[in-house]
């Protein structure tokens, strides 16, 4: 089955979704009173993220429609939110006015209603949209990597992935540090089973597949992981990696923009073990593994089962995430296991 005309819609959503994010993190950027406890910004983005792709899909696809994403408007529309509720809607509408498709302005109601399209539980049956509006909260306040993810579920499976990532240097990693030298940042990646991975700038002018690193040897690799130390454990990682024979320090950046630096071979592994307790969820993973896996990559658990999106908003894994290549992924998974039961407290 193809999935051509979805795939449109998400690239489509999430590319008017990423202008919108950018617009907040400039003024964000350039404003003196930033302070570190104001989360207001990412708020209005985060929301305005999602009313905007909700819209955008259901504007092109013309359907029934479900939708899993991360927020929905409980709060907004609390006593004292009204404020922020009419700066969402002005930069939605804003964002849609720039882009000239459709002849639309909505209301605050029209608004809390897109956001609340995404209430959705998810599961194994038929086709369900998996969000997360802005995944890197915090690397979108530092004015770092942040991503707009969305993915398409099918009977419980990725079909289609789609990964803004506005703040991603065009060229590899390596070449650019975290920031690109001649300031050229934004990319799309995007994938359709069975078709490969794609990246483009955001702008939208042309596209070029995308494939993994094809290193062989350990030593070669370098590997990223969670830029906060509270969304992953670094000192598992980093036995990990010793173990097998990693000379590069870890790359780190926020979000599921690492999935698309994977993708097209900045570097060779990724890594994510959340503290005990955590509960991995959809929006998290979904599109960032169907990009890593159409480019030749493999995603599993720490025990190297296949990522399951089929059982509602959460994924239950085992211990960890583990993305690299084909070739890598058996000495990895032996690393893996030696470095768990090296750290597991003897019984």
């Amino acid at each position: 089955m193809s999935y051509h005309k979805e795939l449109a819609a998400a690239k489509k959503a999430a590319s008017l979704a990423a202008r919108l994010c950018q617009n907040v993190q400039k003024a964000l950027l350039q404003s003196d009173v930033q302070s570190k406890t104001d989360k207001t910004p990412v708020t209005v983005a985060d929301y305005g993220s999602q009313a905007l792709i909700s819209f955008v899909l259901q504007q092109e696809l013309r359907a029934e429609f479900s939708l899993v994403a991360e927020e929905d408007s409980k709060d907004l529309r609390k006593d004292g939110a009204q404020e922020i509720v009419e700066r969402i809607t002005k930069l939605v509408n804003y964002s849609l006015t720039t882009d000239g498709s459709y002849n639309v302005t909505l209301s605050t109601e029209d608004v809390l209603k897109a956001i609340d399209s995404g209430r959705s539980e998810g599961g194994s049956q038929g086709q369900h949209w998996v969000l997360d509006p802005i995944d890197g909260t915090k690397g979108f306040l530092r004015g770092d990597q942040y991503a707009i993810a969305l993915a398409l579920l099918d009977g419980g499976k990725v079909v289609l992935g789609v990964l803004a990532c506005p703040n991603l240097p065009l060229t590899s990693l390596e070449d650019a540090g975290q920031h690109s030298p001649n300031n050229e940042v934004g990319c799309l990646f995007f994938a359709e089973v069975g078709g490969g991975t794609y990246m483009q700038p955001l702008d939208g002018s042309s596209a070029v597949k995308v494939q993994v690193s094809a290193v062989e040897n350990p030593e070669e690799a370098s590997f990223f992981e969670s830029y906060e130390a509270a969304h992953s454990m670094h000192d598992l990682t980093s036995l990990i990696a010793q173990k097998l024979g990693v000379k590069a320090p870890p790359v780190r950046i926020d979000s599921q923009a690492k999935y698309g630096a994977l993708s097209r071979g900045d570097g060779a592994i990724y890594l994510r073990f959340p503290h005990k307790g955590y509960r991995e969820k959809i929006w998290d993973h979904a599109a960032g593994c169907i990009v890593v896996t159409e480019a030749g990559g493999v995603v599993t658990d720490a025990a190297g089962q296949p990522l399951d999106f089929s059982k509602g908003k959460h994924l239950d894994v085992d211990t960890g995430i583990i993305v690299t290549n084909q070739k890598l992924m058996p000495l990895l998974l032996n690393a893996v296991k030696e470095s768990l039961k090296e750290k597991a407290p003897s019984s």
